[in-house]
């Protein structure tokens, strides 16, 4: 795990974006997996302005200024949404600070760069939770973020990670990584190596449809994973979708698959102790009438079709990235120890197995779906 950054040049940081403006506190923020990031509070002349900093991962994002663009296109266009409703955005939508040049990201002096954007008070996240509430918001949040981009033409966006929900790409990384074996840990895992193998037939299904035109490109998340939805700390009402970094071109199916595979789970992806991670009907049941509830009216046969095989491969397209990223020595995501990335996968694979079980009910629902006429409301 990288270390934090020297105040020296947090201080640097905020110098650009807020110049002469004091700064009263720094703290860390210690959830997610790739970028580093602090809140800040600054003294201007019109009160105290909570901040977030973020140091962009180049490893992973090595055309930042695309980023920018890209969130730039979607959260204006987010905001133009809501004030066309008469609603007031400034908490429903991300906004981002330009330095007095108009520049929306900052070199560091060590070849870090940066971004700054306002901190949404009185707004929380959850990593799990068992509130069938809080997860119907969450899912209702990412369809309504969705429905709101469907004016935007998703080929304007940059694809800031290419070919990111392409599975027969992970499916192919991962046999490179096996068959290369860089830190001699295959011999260990070759139970988690087989199970994933016999799944490749599932890696084009989606994939292949896109090429095609069978599936509409649309605007999407990418990772639509709980943790990142705010939500109002006092009423619990989803505010406003957050980590915009890989909004770009895709499938509907890539964000509802993500959503479940890691919303319905009982545990976080993480968890060492196998017999704690299921995969939860009722709390899918929640997550699919949230998500549904924006965007049942546009959905294409196809879609609804492949809504209940989305979660299975998209969990075992991570269950590949978490693997992959263990054999080649942990170089993608941040580890806190020598089998963080094993225990992610050895969950992904728990949940699939019992994504596969329950299939069958899983169809059920979601063609409940289709004519439910309370699917806007929690119940």
């Amino acid at each position: 795990m990288s270390k934090m950054p020297e105040p020296s040049i947090l201080l640097f940081v905020l110098e650009q974006f807020f110049p002469r403006q004091e700064c009263l506190a720094i703290e860390p923020i210690e959830n997610g997996h790739i970028h580093r990031t602090v809140a800040a509070q600054i003294q201007t002349p019109r009160g105290t302005q909570e901040v977030v900093l973020q140091r962009i991962n180049r490893h992973v994002f090595p055309h930042p200024e695309q980023v920018m663009e890209n969130i730039l296109q979607v959260t204006h266009h987010l905001q133009q949404s809501y004030l066309a409703e008469g609603q007031n955005p400034e908490r429903r939508v991300l906004h981002f600070f330009a330095t007095p040049r108009g520049d929306y990201l900052v070199h560091d002096p060590e070849g870090g760069i940066w971004r700054a954007a306002r901190r949404i008070t009185g707004a929380r996240t959850y990593e799990t939770t068992q509130d069938f509430k809080i997860l119907f918001e969450v899912a209702r949040a990412f369809g309504d973020f969705q429905y709101r981009l469907a004016s935007l033409e998703g080929t304007r966006l940059h694809e800031t990670i290419p070919q990111f929900h392409h599975t027969r790409k992970r499916v192919n990384d991962f046999f490179h990584a096996v068959e290369q074996d860089a830190c001699n840990r295959a011999l260990q895992v070759r139970q988690e190596i087989e199970f994933l193998q016999r799944r490749e037939a599932d890696a084009d299904i989606i994939t292949d449809a896109l090429a095609q035109g069978r599936l509409p490109t649309r605007i999407t998340h990418n990772d639509t994973k709980i943790n990142n939805v705010l939500l109002d700390r006092t009423s619990g009402e989803a505010l406003c979708v957050i980590d915009l970094d890989t909004v770009m071109p895709g499938s509907l199916l890539f964000d509802f698959g993500d959503l479940i595979r890691s919303a319905a789970s009982t545990a976080l992806e993480d968890e060492i102790h196998l017999s704690r991670v299921h995969f939860d009907i009722p709390r899918f049941i929640q997550l699919a009438r949230g998500f549904l509830s924006a965007l049942r009216q546009t959905l294409t046969p196809l879609e609804w079709e492949l809504l209940a095989f989305a979660p299975r491969l998209i969990t075992y397209e991570q269950a590949l990235r978490f693997l992959t990223d263990y054999l080649q020595g942990d170089v993608y995501y941040r580890v806190m120890y020598s089998e963080h990335n094993l225990h992610r996968t050895r969950t992904q694979i728990r949940l699939l197995q019992e994504m596969e079980q329950q299939a069958g009910t899983m169809e059920s629902i979601l063609e409940r779906c289709k004519t439910d006429s309370t699917l806007g409301r929690f119940s």
